[in-house]
């Protein structure tokens, strides 16, 4: 499994938000370390290596052509999320909770 894993709701309609491009990198970019779609649960199991290093990271989200395939108006043609890796041992979960014109993540489990 991935060091890293994502889950993305579409709050707007109530249901996983499935096939939004996710890439996770080095917090500067420097690096990218993965790439995935999430699937028809919303869910991006499969996104980069099963270790990181402590260090600060970034997962970017392409919302803008998951709104534009739906037909949908958003003011987020991306989302960020920065975030830090204290202890490289532990799985490191980030949901995204998703609406065109708001979001919101948390640190899951």
């Amino acid at each position: 499994m991935s060091a890293v894993t994502t889950h993305v709701l579409d709050a707007a309609v109530g249901r996983p938000a499935a096939g939004i491009a996710v890439r996770l990198e080095t917090a500067d970019g420097s690096a990218e370390l993965g790439r995935a779609a999430t699937d028809d649960d919303g869910r991006a199991r499969d996104l980069g290596p099963d270790r990181l290093d402590a260090g600060d990271y970034r997962l970017t989200f392409d919302t803008g052509e998951y709104f534009a395939r739906t037909g949908t108006d958003t003011f987020y043609p991306q989302v960020q999320i920065t975030f830090r890796i204290a202890d490289p041992a532990q799985h490191h979960h980030v949901p995204l909770l998703l609406s065109p014109f708001a979001y919101s993540t948390y640190r899951g489990s």
